[in-house]
């Protein structure tokens, strides 16, 4: 809800300008006429049935990581390519550690389009899902749901770009580009399929652009009856730390100063009591005003205005944990390393850090800070990982299909650029170039969003339907000859 203070500055200090704003919500150029004649080509009860089938086929699929099994998953799209004619190949990095390749051919006129997405999934805590529904079962239910572990994250989406590719091919659709389906093992963990597969195959993709994980839409995300289509265009980047302390050995029936345990609490309280200003991506503005100028008003007024983004908006953005992390270079423990017994205080305990780095932000100058603010020679720092974050524009025709079928004419539901708090293998993908964007065509609720890597993972039905559609007419718009 809005505070009374945003009514009352925006009522009175701005009335009269604010009765001009809002009426005009943002909306992108229409698809080009080649691609729209290709748009009623497909049977889209079918196929929206079809790819209902394969998805929960999919969810079936045992590739939870560890230890991962992903040419399980491969085989299985494999056999719907090979149906299509659609050739494909996987390569593993190590056995059952497999990655899929497929490709439709185009004319060459333009650099492939690459469709990403991850086989593996994370672990599941069966016994706490619902009977008859749990992470493996693809189970749909009366309400039109269907379950299972990656319906979210992110096989739900492997399975519209695997339709995608079908319906292309089946509807004879010519290409001024490759459409190259990427679907790589262990994201989940250490992103080594994507690394494989450009280290060893980039000569398969050659991608300009890709569509991969990251932004979805949410509904009553700033505004109630409104559903905002986040569309990632960057992603912060990653610094994982092992943080030690050291000390004498003791006994533990008495506390003695100066051991290790107590500094190394000492110095996460340190790390927690950091105070940096937050840091507003532009993405952020620009998301706003496009939310802005759909809702209208003095709502409108302040979103689509840097200044009173900054006065309001950042706020109440700031009460909600995923979104904070977008605005601050975070530092977050994630597990320990050192206790033996409970009567013994070892010499060393160890900490890890998960820290996600904002651009603009390198993460070798985060660790420096780190080590200031512990200011303790007894305490150091382990580098397990470091990547820069990265972004991409969204001035990009590809980014407004998406964003354009995403909204796709519905009244109330805004598409735009958004940052990740996380990362994803786009990371590695605009290391060469590409113009990466995160985006699954499902409209969740946050109660829903709570599937990923929790219980109760699922998708609907009509996510599912809505959700293919969106999807092949963005690649249409860009691929189509």
């Amino acid at each position: 809800m809005w505070s009374l203070v945003v009514r009352a500055f925006v009522l009175s200090a701005l009335a009269i300008l604010a009765l001009g704003c809002g009426a005009s919500p943002h909306r992108e150029p229409e698809a080009p006429a080649n691609a729209r004649r290709h748009y009623d080509g497909v049977d889209w009860a079918a196929a929206g049935d079809e790819t209902v089938r394969v998805l929960r086929e999919y969810l079936q699929v045992d590739t939870i990581n560890p230890p991962g099994n992903e040419t399980r998953g491969a085989e299985l799209m494999g056999k719907v390519l090979a149906k299509e004619g659609i050739p494909y190949e996987i390569v593993e990095y190590a056995p059952g550690r497999g990655n899929l390749i497929a490709r439709l051919k185009g004319s060459g006129r333009e650099r492939p389009l690459c469709l990403v997405s991850h086989i593996d999934v994370v672990t599941a805590e069966a016994d706490k899902w619902p009977k008859g529904k749990g992470p493996l079962s693809g189970a749909l239910d009366d309400k039109g749901y269907i379950w299972g572990r990656g319906a979210l994250d992110m096989k739900g989406l492997g399975a519209l770009e695997l339709m995608t590719m079908v319906l292309l091919k089946r509807a004879h659709v010519p290409l001024k580009r490759d459409v190259v389906l990427v679907a790589v093992a262990a994201e989940e963990t250490d992103s080594r399929g994507i690394q494989f597969v450009i280290e060893n195959h980039w000569d398969k993709l050659g991608c300009s652009h890709s569509v991969n994980e990251g932004g979805l839409g949410i509904k009553d995300l700033l505004v109630e009856g409104q559903t905002v289509y986040t569309i990632s265009v960057a992603e912060k980047g990653v610094l994982w730390l092992k943080m030690t302390a050291h000390g004498e050995a003791g006994h533990g029936s008495t506390p003695v100063p100066g051991r290790a345990p107590e500094r190394l609490l000492r110095a996460i309280a340190k790390l927690e009591g950091r105070d940096d200003p937050p840091v507003v991506h532009p993405s952020l503005y620009e998301l706003a005003s496009r939310i802005g100028r759909d809702v209208g008003g003095f709502k409108g007024f302040v979103l689509t205005r840097r200044s009173l983004v900054n006065m309001f908006v950042v706020d109440k953005l700031m009460e909600s944990p995923p979104a904070k992390a977008t605005l601050f270079n975070t530092v977050n423990v994630t597990g320990f390393e050192g206790r033996k017994e409970p009567n013994v205080i070892p010499s060393e305990v160890s900490a890890i850090l998960d820290c996600r780095v904002l651009p603009g932000t390198r993460p070798i100058d985060l660790l420096v800070e780190l080590r200031d603010i512990v200011g303790d020679e007894n305490v150091s720092f382990e580098l397990l990982d470091l990547m820069a974050a990265n972004e991409s524009t969204w001035d990009d025709p590809f980014f407004r299909a998406l964003a354009r079928n995403a909204v796709d004419g519905r009244d109330h539901v805004v598409a735009g650029p958004a940052l990740s708090p996380g990362y994803t293998d786009s990371l590695y993908l605009r290391l060469k170039g590409v113009r990466a964007y995160g985006f699954v065509p499902f409209e969740v609720t946050q109660e829903e969003m709570r599937g990923f890597h929790g219980r109760d993972e699922r998708v609907s039905v009509d996510n599912v339907k809505r959700g293919v559609r969106a999807l092949y007419r963005a690649v249409l718009d860009v691929s189509a000859e």
